[in-house]
């Protein structure tokens, strides 16, 4: 457990914060938090929550909050919240609180003799700090009487670091920290005057002198003064010249000459990112990746990932953290590979910006490549220094910077994933992902604050979901909420602002201004880096909306073999254009697929487009169809397709667990495709696809997803004023209808398709319909009116010459006459339907059949027989979770029912598992039915 002040406020155990989740209530932790171990006076809460006109129900209130706060640290020991006449006291250790954790390493760096080890102190304090402290308070007591201390002390010990970490000659690192700070408080003296030392000391005397004529004005214009003494002097002394590393007691030339054969101490790392999100997970990554080695260099580390990702970000964090293990300098260079030109920057110039930066003279300098970088691996032998080689293209532009000293790391970043780098050099690679949910929000409380974005939960949900966990998107849109603080942030994410609404899947919105901010542009640099054939399977990925491909569909969209299509896939994965989250599926974000769209839109005919998604939703059609075929469903009417377009791939499914695999992996892009065929003009593909999915998704009872695929469905059916396929969609709707409850419009559906049948003159659609409206008859108990239906089904079937028909219709013969008590012809039946069953081979039949004679022998009170029939049904279920509950709860009863008491409770207990997943409506009763029988032993 600790406690949180120094950002936003609250409890946090494992990494996780725990809360409180009102304002009122973190109020509270706060001033609790702030004196830990003392008793904080109910009047002083109430002044921090209300100021100085509190409710006459504040005393109640502040005890509401004090019992959740007690909730919330129950189960932590080392947090006690205790109740005095003094008031309400919470104790807990300071190094459990962030607040006294930072007071303390001040405290420490200020008797440290050694500059170094103080700065460490100091530096560690002031990471602590999460963002602006208490800022998702309620009241303006804390943010307007404790929160300027807070700040005061914040700025105090980062002084006291600059300043430190001028002596150490971190000269640019500390003027570009401090520039920012300056700008936002100008008057703040002794932050100048450690700007313009910080400045003059890396040799920028004209920005330094600029930072005292800017100061110097708004002394003037606000208190009518001129800077104080110190300030002064400073100034003159920079203008006559005096350089401040005389200050230090050492000469030029240690600072960073080449006098005497000293190397110079370049820290070229670009700026820090503030405030930095997230991860975390990644940090810690890089620390074992980068681990020093004994005697000998450590890998290369390469930090790969899509455009916009926050590769460089993440690099220069870490940069910063770890550079204290390369006292001996940083080297930087942004190697150009994706940019706005094609000219990446080549390993020969950035050789000599290296040489340059360990001031190597220009007549010492060797004229080839290869001598170059000798006398640069030469130069770092013996030294511990950080290679920070951003933006890379490929391995050949990396490697003759890549140093072989023991002590020397080169970090790269690339949008390419250097796979010949690890190879041959053994590099080790870190791929960042996308933010998740969770961080993209942090990333947008952190830039906007918790006022802010807690405002508007819905549209900053949405800002989440477009912005596809690309960090560079989220920073974008912050940066405009920031520069139009009044717009909400609704606006700003659907264009509102400007023209009017975007688009769906524009980029309009993710422009920040220049190139680099720009996803479009982003994007671009990666894209042009592409061969012909993979930037055109690049682009026509774009025309369906799906999360995911695979090769044999990726095949399909091009119109190419699978192996072409794995080989382009692959090209897409190295420059980070595609993910493959899993062996042979290939995935991109929203952002990267709206890029896609608008590229197929620009450069591919209409003809092209129309021809290249006809193929692919073919290959779903006709890879569902066959994989369909292979699952045993109990009532379906039979669908005939036209054949696949030339250059269309099926994928290959053998058998039936091949099939379910299959469908377990497409089910959401096969949705996207339905939904997208509906949209595009594809309404055979449509209404045929969706009826390709019925036998996964009702034996897996995905019920919600066969309607939301089957209302599509019926609308396309609709538009294409066909009466076949209406009648196929509106049964493949019932049966999903029936399995939610929604008994009334499944009727309704049923007998429009039995009318639509009966005009086509087919006999077995005709069958199907009545069977399912005899269920419908079943679950209001009307046995007679359902064995009427089931009869009259019998006879459609047996004259279309269906005998599967036939024999599953004959099991709910034999099922209705044991409902009506007639258990001697129930039983005539259902043998008759088992040899059918068994004569076509019919397992998902002869599974059936085998539940109904068990339950004729539970109903006869011959409940052994009964255990056994349903065991036999079950070892035929299979994968049929949605029939394999309704058995096994039938199982469960007849055990109950025979006296094997225990063994029934622990089999209704399994089939609770199963309905509380698949049919939640129906979880209650048999939950009921668990707890009324008491736990016993068998008898």
């Amino acid at each position: 457990m600790e406690f949180r002040l120094l950002g936003p406020v609250g409890a946090w155990h494992a990494g996780r914060r725990l809360g409180p989740s009102t304002p009122q209530q973190r109020t509270v932790l706060a001033m609790l938090l702030l004196e830990p171990g003392r008793p904080v006076p109910v009047a002083r809460l109430e002044t921090a929550l209300w100021a100085s006109e509190p409710p006459g129900s504040a005393r109640n209130a502040v005890q509401g909050h004090i019992s959740r706060l007690r909730r919330l640290l129950a189960p932590f020991p080392e947090a006690a919240l205790t109740t005095s006449a003094r008031g309400y006291c919470l104790t807990t250790g300071c190094d459990r609180v962030d607040l006294h954790r930072f007071r303390e390493l001040v405290r420490g760096a200020g008797g440290e003799t050694d500059p170094e080890r103080a700065a460490g102190l100091l530096r560690a304090a002031l990471a602590l700090w999460q963002g602006p402290p208490l800022t998702d308070v309620a009241g303006r007591w804390l943010p307007d009487v404790v929160l300027p201390g807070l700040e005061e002390e914040r700025l105090a010990a980062l002084e006291r670091r600059a300043a430190l970490d001028l002596r150490q000659g971190r000269h640019q690192e500390v003027a570009a920290e401090l520039a920012p700070l300056v700008g936002e408080d100008p008057l703040r003296e002794r932050l100048v005057t450690l700007l313009m030392t910080a400045l003059s000391r890396g040799g920028h005397r004209t920005e330094a002198l600029s930072v005292f004529r800017t100061v110097r004005r708004r002394f003037a214009d606000e208190l009518g003064l001129e800077p104080g003494e110190e300030l002064q002097r400073l100034h003159q002394a920079i203008l006559a010249g005096r350089d401040e590393t005389a200050a230090n007691g050492k000469t030029p030339a240690a600072n960073g000459g080449t006098a005497a054969g000293s190397l110079a101490v370049p820290r070229h790392l670009p700026p820090d990112t503030e405030p930095f999100t997230a991860r975390e997970d990644e940090l810690a990554a890089l620390d074992r990746l980068t681990a020093p080695r004994q005697e000998q260099a450590p890998p290369p580390c390469v930090v790969t990932g899509t455009g916009g990702v926050g590769k460089t970000t993440l690099a220069v964090h870490w940069a910063h953290r770890a550079r204290d293990r390369f006292p001996d300098g940083q080297l930087y260079v942004n190697l150009q590979g994706y940019g706005p030109t094609h000219a990446a920057r080549s390993p020969a110039e950035a050789v000599r910006l290296f040489l340059d930066a360990l001031q190597v003279p220009p007549e010492l300098i060797p004229a080839t490549l290869e001598a170059q970088a000798g006398l640069y691996r030469s130069l770092l032998a013996g030294r511990r220094m950080l290679i920070l080689l951003d933006n890379a293209l490929d391995a050949d532009q990396v490697r003759p910077l890549l140093p072989s000293a023991p002590g020397c790391l080169a970090l790269i970043t690339s949008r390419a994933e250097l796979t010949g780098l690890v190879a041959a050099e053994g590099g080790r690679t870190l791929s960042l992902g996308l933010f998740s949910p969770a961080e993209s929000r942090e990333l947008l409380t952190r830039r906007l604050g918790v006022a802010k974005v807690g405002a508007e939960p819905q549209a900053v949900d949405d800002i989440v979901s477009r912005c596809a966990g690309l960090p560079l998107a989220l920073s974008i849109v912050a940066a405009r909420a920031q520069a139009r603080p009044a717009f909400p942030l609704r606006a700003l994410i659907t264009g509102l602002e400007a023209d009017g609404p975007d688009e769906p899947g524009s980029l309009d919105v993710f422009d920040g201004g220049d190139t680099g901010t720009n996803m479009r542009t982003v994007f671009s640099w990666s894209y042009r880096a592409l061969s012909p054939e993979a930037a055109r399977l690049f682009r026509l990925r774009g025309l369906l909306p799906a999360p995911e491909l695979s090769a044999s569909a990726a095949a399909s969209l091009a119109g190419i073999a699978v192996r072409e299509a794995r080989r382009l896939l692959a090209e897409l994965t190295r420059a980070n254009l595609a993910a493959e989250p899993s062996p042979g599926r290939y995935g991109w974000h929203d952002l990267l697929r709206a890029y896609a769209e608008e590229l197929t839109l620009l450069h591919d005919s209409e003809h092209e487009r129309r021809e290249a998604l006809h193929r692919l939703l073919d290959h779903y059609l006709h890879s569902a169809h066959l994989g369909d075929g292979l699952l045993e469903m109990l009532h379906r009417v039979p669908l005939a397709l036209a054949q696949p377009r030339p250059g269309v791939v099926v994928a290959r499914i053998g058998d039936r667990a091949q099939s379910l695999a299959w469908f377990g992996r497409e089910h959401r892009t096969l949705l996207a495709a339905i939904r997208h065929a509906a949209r595009a003009g594809f309404d055979a593909h449509a209404w045929q696809l969706a009826c390709a999915c019925w036998g996964f998704l009702s034996q897996e009872s995905r019920s919600d997803d066969q309607v939301a695929m089957y209302r599509i469905a019926l609308e396309a059916a609709l538009r294409l004023d066909d009466p076949a396929a209406q009648a196929h969609v509106r049964v493949g709707l019932a049966q999903a209808l029936i399995r939610l409850g929604q008994d009334g419009t499944s009727g309704a559906h049923l007998r429009q398709a039995l009318t639509l049948f009966r005009t086509l003159g087919d006999q077995v659609g005709q069958g199907v319909c009545l069977t399912y409206l005899s269920v419908l008859e079943d679950r209001r108990s009307r046995y007679a009116e359902g064995l009427e239906l089931s009869e009259e089904a019998l006879r459609l079937h047996r004259s279309a010459g269906d005998r599967a028909g036939e024999g599953r219709v004959l099991n709910n013969i034999g099922w209705f006459h044991a409902r009506l008590g007639a258990y001697g012809q129930a039983l005539r039946r259902c043998e008759e339907a088992l040899l059918i069953h068994r004569e076509l081979d019919d397992v998902a039949g002869e599974s059936a059949t085998l539940d109904s004679m068990g339950y004729i022998h539970h109903l006869l009170g011959q409940y052994e027989d009964a255990i056994a029939y349903y065991l036999r049904s079950l070892s035929w279920r299979g994968g049929k979770r949605a029939l394999g509950a309704r058995t096994l709860q039938r199982l469960g009863e007849a055990q109950v029912a025979a006296g094997r008491v225990a063994e029934g409770r622990r089999t209704l207990g399994r089939a609770l598992d199963l309905v509380a997943e698949l049919a939640p409506g129906d979880a209650d009763a048999l939950r009921a039915r668990i707890h009324g029988l008491a736990p016993q032993g068998d008898s």
